[in-house]
C-alpha cells in the first residue's frame, strides 16, 4: 500500500472505510513525519496525545459502521482559530499562555464530523504577513526547493505553516484565514490547493480577527475534490456570528 502520508484525502478516507488503514496508523504516521520534518517548522503546537486518542475513538466509530464524514482524518489547523484546551496564540508572544475554554466553529465541526486534530501551524503573527516570516515562533520553511537550487524558500503567507504541512505530507489538510490572499497566496507558494470562499459561507466565530470585514476561514488540501470535501465540513451557518449565511 501507498504511504500513508502520500495520500489524498479521499484516498484515506476509503482506505479507512475498507479496513485496509485504522485510523491509529494513519494518525501515527502522520506524527512520525511531523517528528522529521520540524526544520520547517510548520507546527508550533504538537498534539499527539489528542490525536492517538481521537483517531482510537475514530476506529471504534468505523468498527460500529458508524462512521462520520471525515472519520479518521488527520488535520492541522492554523493557530489562528481558538481550540479548546490547546494553546492557541495566533503566534504572537501576547497570547503565548492562551488556552482557549471555548472551540471555534469551524475546527468544531471538524471535530463533530469525525476528524482528529494533529496540532496548530505556524502564521504570521496575527495573520499579518505574505511570507510566514513574522511569527514569535520563527519562520516557515518551504518544504520545496528552486531547481539546482538548496536555498530555502518562504511558503507564502499568512497560513505559510498550514499550506508547508499539507505539500510536506504533514496532515491530509488543513485550515488556514484569508484576508488579502493569506490561503490563496501560499497555496500557491507550495503548489497545492487552497480556497478562500465567499465571505460568510464559513463561520468567523473563534477565529482570532484580523479585518473581521475581509477574514474568511477555508481549507487547504492536495486535491480540488479534497477541498471540497473540507468545506462541506466547515461551511455552515451560525448564529454566533451575525454575517454568517444562513444557507
Amino acid at each position: 500500500m501507498t504511504s500513508p502520508t502520500s495520500l489524498t484525502l479521499a484516498e484515506a478516507r476509503d482506505a479507512l472505510a475498507a479496513g485496509k488503514l485504522s485510523a491509529t496508523e494513519l494518525a501515527q504516521a502522520h506524527l512520525d513525519a511531523i517528528a522529521a520534518a520540524r526544520r520547517l517548522n510548520a507546527y508550533v503546537l504538537e498534539t499527539p496525545e489528542k490525536a492517538l486518542g481521537m483517531a482510537a475513538d475514530a476506529d471504534a466509530r468505523i468498527a460500529k459502521g458508524e462512521a462520520r464524514p471525515l472519520e479518521g482524518i488527520p488535520l492541522a489547523v492554523k493557530d489562528m482559530f481558538c481550540t479548546e484546551g490547546v494553546r492557541s496564540t495566533a503566534c504572537s508572544h501576547i497570547l503565548d499562555t492562551f488556552v482557549p475554554p471555548y472551540e471555534s466553529t469551524v475546527t468544531s465541526q471538524l471535530w463533530r464530523d469525525g476528524a482528529v486534530m494533529l496540532g496548530n501551524t505556524n502564521n504570521d503573527e496575527f495573520a499579518m504577513g505574505s511570507s510566514n516570516e513574522t511569527s514569535f515562533f520563527g519562520s516557515v520553511l518551504s518544504p520545496w526547493r528552486r531547481q539546482g537550487s538548496n536555498a530555502d524558500l518562504v511558503p507564502g503567507g499568512s497560513s505559510g505553516g498550514s499550506a508547508a504541512a499539507v505539500a510536506a505530507g504533514l496532515c491530509l489538510g488543513a485550515t488556514g484565514t484569508d484576508t488579502g490572499g493569506s490561503i490563496r497566496q501560499p497555496a500557491a507558494f507550495t503548489g497545492i490547493v487552497g480556497l478562500k470562499p465567499t465571505y460568510g459561507r464559513c463561520s468567523r466565530w473563534g477565529i482570532v480577527a484580523f479585518a473581521s470585514s475581509l477574514d474568511q476561514a477555508g481549507p487547504f488540501a492536495r486535491t480540488v475534490r479534497d477541498t471540497a470535501i473540507l468545506m462541506r465540513s466547515m461551511a455552515g451557518h451560525d448564529p454566533k456570528d451575525t454575517t454568517s449565511v444562513d444557507r
